[in-house]
């Protein structure tokens, strides 16, 4: 509950170095403690509770957001979720999509948080001011629309692939529950990110 309000609070860089190297450090330890070792079931549908639980409060709380970066954090947390999807699993395909999941989402954060301090200088902050967005600096409006599309796991873009590949692998691993709560939590998520561009 505090990454908005550091979110909001931080330099853009230490922003997003808190938003990406978390999730890469302890998805490479999670990663390794699954590969080394196997886990029981208790521990499997612990983790498949975790993960729902990030992406249905991840796409909830950003509905409610007016400012830029605070959505930004409500995302981070849904993708927490969708990432720990393909953990959840303790297979193969889990831990691939993972890998997979991971470096889509690092590269479309480091892209939002390079965008954002050009947006800062330009006065933005709030979500109401990026309407005029496109007429003072159109090349910067195309890439963030593009990144929040991707975020949204719009089809032909990269945050697309990323989910398909997680709810691909938690259906093999037979987490039928959890497929389509991460596909209403990327839909819910898709009306939240949509709203920046």
């Amino acid at each position: 509950m505090w990454a908005p309000d550091i979110y909001e609070g931080s330099p853009t860089p230490v922003t997003a170095f808190l938003s990406i190297a978390p999730k890469i450090s302890i998805s490479a330890n999670m990663s390794r403690v699954s590969i080394v070792a196997s886990y029981g079931g208790t521990l499997q549908q612990i983790f498949f509770f975790c993960s729902i639980a990030s992406m249905i409060l991840g796409a909830l709380a950003a509905m409610a957001q007016t400012k830029v970066k605070r959505p930004l954090a409500h995302s981070s947390i849904g993708h927490v979720g969708y990432i720990r999807a393909g953990f959840s699993c303790g297979t193969i395909e889990g831990i691939q999509s993972l890998l997979i999941g991971i470096f889509i989402y690092a590269s479309m954060t480091i892209d939002a948080f390079a965008i954002v301090p050009a947006l800062r200088q330009t006065r933005v902050k709030y979500i109401a001011d990026l309407g005029a967005l496109a007429k003072t600096n159109p090349i910067s409006a195309m890439t963030f629309s593009i990144t929040m599309f991707s975020y949204a796991g719009i089809p032909p873009l990269a945050g697309f692939c990323s989910k398909f590949y997680l709810f691909f692998a938690a259906l093999g691993c037979g987490a039928y529950f959890l497929a389509p709560v991460g596909v209403v939590t990327s839909v819910i998520g898709r009306w939240a990110a949509g709203r920046l561009p």
